[in-house]
């Protein structure tokens, strides 16, 4: 799912593309995508794009007569841009794709792989009807040290589900919470209220280094070209999607946990002592054979 440094980089190559420009067409191609229907998605034709907000993992599109688009790529959804030119004519549309936005600069694709259809879209009324779309989740990068402690230790979750709480922080999905905790040399599975004051320090400080350092990484690696390589697997990423290979810090094997249709990815050593995790699924089935210590697998 893309996340705080996505919808970012996200966010400001539309503001480049469509703020100052008209809606010419809205174009839906599934049924499951839109889940509102008052006011109606033909109402936005003729309107001026006035401003591009990250709302959590969403994208506001704001336009005139305080009318709010509003994109939830939830997993497997992506964006693409296609720029105007003479020669531009309609995309038939695929498999993938589940809408089009024709603006007076070019048209934005809405797609989404695989067979699950989770993407969504709403057209909202008015500003108030944006922030009930907002879980309320503190923003990381503008938080102070206190307001980040407050909120970690407001209730006692695993430091992973709380930074990954839409209600507790903006934008922290599965992906850079990993990186976040590695970078904090936190385990996943600490308890937030049990945590030390020098822990929460390395937390907030990891938290405000990884999503900076990613953000910059996306907005460069886009440059003045639309970010069509959103994922959230990426080959320097430390230990997110690195089941098994090198921890760039010690060289012990990432290990991880699977849970439904995730799984965190952690440094035994660097982590959580040596201690190896039980796994739901695996540590069930091998039992007294499961290896507890990083060195048992080694």
């Amino acid at each position: 799912m893309p996340e705080l440094p996505d919808i970012v980089v996200y966010q400001e190559a539309l503001s480049r593309r469509i703020v100052g420009t008209t809606v010419e067409d809205v174009r839906v191609f599934s049924p499951f995508l839109v889940r509102t229907f008052d006011p109606p998605l033909e109402t936005l034709v003729g309107k001026t794009v006035r401003e591009i907000q990250r709302v959590g993992k969403r994208i506001a599109i704001g336009c005139d007569d305080d009318l709010w688009l509003v994109l939830h790529l939830m997993i497997a959804g992506r964006l693409h841009w296609r720029w105007r030119t003479k020669t531009t004519k309609a995309k038939r549309p695929s498999k993938t794709d589940l809408a089009e936005f024709v603006f007076s600069s070019g048209t934005l694709s809405l797609t989404e792989a695989g067979t699950q259809r989770r993407a969504s879209l709403h057209l909202l009324s008015g500003s108030n009807a944006l922030r009930m779309h907002d879980p309320g989740g503190l923003e990381p990068l503008t938080a102070t040290a206190s307001e980040f402690a407050a909120r970690l230790t407001r209730s006692n979750h695993t430091v992973k589900r709380a930074l990954t709480d839409p209600h507790l922080f903006s934008g922290i999905g599965n992906a850079y919470s990993d990186e976040i905790l590695h970078a904090a040399r936190l385990s996943p599975v600490a308890l937030t209220q049990k945590l030390s004051d020098d822990e929460i320090a390395r937390l907030y400080a990891a938290v405000q280094s990884t999503l900076m350092e990613w953000t910059n990484r996306l907005r460069s690696e886009a440059g003045e070209e639309f970010p069509e390589r959103v994922t959230a697997f990426r080959k320097d990423m430390a230990v997110h999607g690195r089941y098994g290979k090198p921890c760039p810090v010690c060289g012990a094997p990432v290990q991880r946990i699977r849970y439904a249709e995730n799984e965190t990815n952690y440094c035994a050593r660097c982590q959580t002592g040596g201690r190896v995790l039980a796994d739901r699924s695996l540590s069930r089935l091998l039992k007294d054979d499961w290896p507890r210590q990083i060195e048992d697998w080694e």
